[in-house]
């Protein structure tokens, strides 16, 4: 739905209702300034089930970042199998496939100033069990695999995240 007063949408995820805004932006990629990027963020299972999307998602708008894009995803082996590629050799990648499967993830493209970096940080190191108070896995994480959300680790990867999940439009 679209607020009249404002121009905000609103979504729903696991009953909580959120407001976003979405503006125009200067260059024909939808970034603007020079250290402008884009992050996909996947909000992982033991995230919703928590129901903690909402003080996520707060977190990364507090610190700046717009929301350009929001997807609630049923992922698949397929996907699954070409995003976890450099895993699927390792013993426990089953494990990470069927936790990523075993409910709907909330996938966000967000962008800010040097967004990549400053997701990172912000979320703090992979494994929450090493990750300070603070940070967001540090203080709603559990492991090394329940570790609230991933984010893309470089520009690069970022760009082919938001193409893998979000290909066939849905960021502004």
């Amino acid at each position: 739905m679209l607020c009249a007063g404002c121009g905000a949408r609103e979504f729903w995820v696991d009953g909580e209702i959120f407001f976003t805004r979405t503006f125009a932006l200067e260059s024909k990629s939808g970034i603007s300034g020079a250290n402008m990027e884009r992050s996909l963020i996947l909000l992982k299972p033991d995230c919703l089930e928590a129901g903690n999307a909402g003080r996520v998602i707060s977190r990364f708008e507090e610190e700046g970042f717009e929301i350009r894009g929001a997807r609630l995803i049923q992922l698949t082996d397929e996907v699954l199998e070409v995003h976890y590629a450099h895993l699927m050799e390792l013993s426990f990648y089953s494990n990470i496939a069927d936790f990523m499967k075993s409910r709907p993830v909330l996938a966000l493209v967000l962008e800010g100033e040097n967004a990549v970096a400053r997701i990172r940080e912000l979320l703090g190191p992979t494994d929450s069990t090493k990750a300070p108070a603070g940070t967001i896995r540090g203080d709603m994480g559990t492991s090394g695999m329940k570790n609230v959300c991933h984010a893309s680790d470089s520009v690069d990867n970022a760009a082919i995240e938001v193409e893998r999940f979000f290909g066939d439009g849905g960021v502004v």
